[in-house]
């Protein structure tokens, strides 16, 4: 139930802040809501905002509906009122198929649409207009890849010019309201090491601010760990990746804990 729900994403906090936060000051945490009942999430959200060592509401990508309807506003309300971004990691509540098709089989079906479940909440997001409403509102898309982004804006681009009159709100290129609201963690990358790929797939994202630094442990499966970046990267980028960018989307980064 979503009473159930509530309570159990609540205990979930407070057992961050007694187990973890409170014990070293030197980490962050997500609030965790129930996805199911956006009002109860937005309450949740205000109680925690004044503890700025939660610096995120944590959302799943695949839950009831497409995150960008209406019902789910509450929770982009709550967070943005309190300069918090949204983090839509990996992940399912379990109700619905991960696939259009169905549910999948195998482990491995449900991690390679990861991506493809991205895909669909960011194109909901902007189609139905939760940035227009949220203009300061930032989103982070937690470990569902990355090289499929410049594919995803050049498709998007190209349906909206023939059918923007459907979305009146969205008043310009769907891949300009993503590189101004939309963030994207390193892991996982699905490129060949030292391909020279990702340095192209950088230029062809277009925006050097929208890659974070995460690495997915204690996951097995987590990407090569001879190196904590993908390779191909421009040197140039690496400090913005590995720090610069993460304390420019997280505001709670930069303030000291009481």
């Amino acid at each position: 139930s979503e009473d159930m729900g509530a309570a159990l994403a609540r205990a979930v906090n407070d057992w961050l802040v007694e187990h973890w936060l409170d014990r070293d000051p030197r980490l962050r945490a997500s609030v965790t809501v129930c996805m199911r009942d956006p009002a109860l999430a937005a309450t949740e959200i205000n109680r925690r905002a004044a503890d700025r060592r939660f610096v995120q509401v944590l959302l799943l990508v695949s839950g009831d509906m497409p995150l960008g309807r209406r019902l789910m506003w509450p929770i982009y309300e709550a967070a943005q009122r309190h300069d918090m971004p949204v983090g839509i990691h990996a992940g399912s509540l379990g109700h619905n198929p991960l696939t259009p098709m169905g549910w999948p089989s195998y482990v491995v079906e449900d991690y390679v649409s990861q991506a493809a479940a991205m895909q669909s909440q960011v194109q909901s997001l902007v189609s139905e207009g939760v940035f227009s409403r949220f203009p300061r509102l930032r989103v982070v898309l937690l470990e569902g890849g990355v090289t499929w982004l410049p594919a995803f804006l050049w498709r998007f681009d190209k349906e909206w010019r023939s059918l923007r009159s459907e979305v009146p709100w969205v008043d310009r290129p769907p891949s300009a309201i993503i590189r101004e609201h939309v963030r994207m963690t390193t892991t996982p990358t699905d490129v060949p090491p030292h391909s020279g790929q990702m340095r192209r797939i950088v230029e062809q994202i277009g925006a050097d601010h929208m890659l974070l630094f995460s690495t997915d442990y204690p996951h097995w499966q987590f990407d090569d760990a001879d190196g904590p970046l993908p390779a191909g990267l421009p040197p140039a980028l690496l400090p913005r990746i590995a720090l610069n960018n993460a304390r420019a989307t997280y505001p709670g980064l930069q303030e000291t804990p009481p």
